[in-house]
C-alpha cells in the first residue's frame, strides 16, 4: 500500500495524530488523552516545528475528520468524567516500533537528517546505529510513507520526509525545467523596458511643464 496515494491529511490532522502517538509512546500512563491534554501536546512549545496555538475548536474539528478516515476514536471509559482519545495509525498503517518512531518525529517536526531521527527517537524506540535507521527508512520509502528529499546546499546529510500530508512543500520537490523559465525571461525583460521607457517620458514632460508653465497653457 501506498500512504501517499491513501492519505492526504491537513496540517492540523498530522499534528494531533502526531501527538497522540508520541504521548501513547512516551507517557502511556496518562493516555488516551483527554481533549484539554491533547490541546497542550498539541501546542507544547519543546519537540514541535512549527510551534502553533489551535484552540479547542480546531482539534475537535481535525480529530471528526480523523475519526472518519479510521484514523482515531473516541476512547473514554465507563464514569470517565472527560472524553479521550486514541489514535488508530497501527490499524490503519502497521508499523514496527522503528518505524512509529521514525513516522512521528516526521509529523510533529518535519523533515530530518536519519542523525537527527536517531537522537529524537530515543524515548519511542532506541536506535543501535545510523545503519539501524537508514534500514528503516529505507522499508518506509518502499511502503511509501516516507521520501528522501534533496540534499541541501552545504549540508552532508539529506533529510526525509512523511507522505501523510496534503502538503506538496512536503514532497520531494520536482525536477526544475530550465528551458521554460529562460524562454519567458526575454519576453518579461522587453515589457520591463517599454514600462520604464514610457515613465520616464512622463516624467520628462512633467518636468517640462513645470519649467515652463506658460507654454503648457499654449
Amino acid at each position: 500500500m501506498n500512504a501517499a496515494n491513501t492519505f492526504a491529511l491537513s496540517s492540523a490532522e498530522v499534528r494531533v495524530l502526531g501527538s497522540l502517538l508520541e504521548k501513547q509512546r512516551t507517557t502511556p500512563d496518562v493516555y488516551p488523552l483527554s481533549l484539554n491534554a491533547l490541546r497542550l501536546a498539541v501546542n507544547q512549545s519543546t519537540n514541535r516545528d512549527p510551534v502553533v496555538s489551535y484552540d479547542e475548536p480546531l482539534i475537535r474539528d481535525a480529530l471528526h475528520r480523523l475519526e472518519r478516515r479510521g484514523l482515531t476514536r473516541l476512547a473514554s471509559g465507563a464514569g470517565s468524567r472527560a472524553a479521550k482519545f486514541r489514535h488508530l495509525l497501527a490499524d490503519a498503517l502497521p508499523m514496527d516500533a522503528a518505524e512509529q518512531g521514525v513516522v512521528c518525529v516526521l509529523m510533529l517536526r518535519g523533515p530530518q537528517t536519519p542523525g537527527e531521527l536517531k537522537q529524537r527517537t530515543e524515548r519511542m524506540h532506541p536506535f543501535a546505529d545510523l545503519g539501524e535507521v537508514h534500514d528503516t527508512l529505507q522499508r518506509m520509502i518502499e511502503r511509501g510513507l516516507v521520501a528522501r528529499l534533496e540534499r541541501r546546499p552545504g549540508h552532508k546529510e539529506e533529510r526525509y520526509a512523511h507522505l501523510l500530508e496534503a502538503d506538496a512543500e512536503q514532497r520531494p520537490a520536482a525536477s526544475p525545467q530550465p528551458e521554460a523559465a529562460t524562454s519567458s525571461q526575454p519576453q518579461d525583460l522587453h515589457g520591463l523596458l517599454e514600462r520604464v521607457a514610457s515613465l520616464e517620458r512622463e516624467v520628462a514632460e512633467l518636468r517640462a511643464g513645470i519649467r515652463d508653465p506658460e507654454g503648457q497653457r499654449q
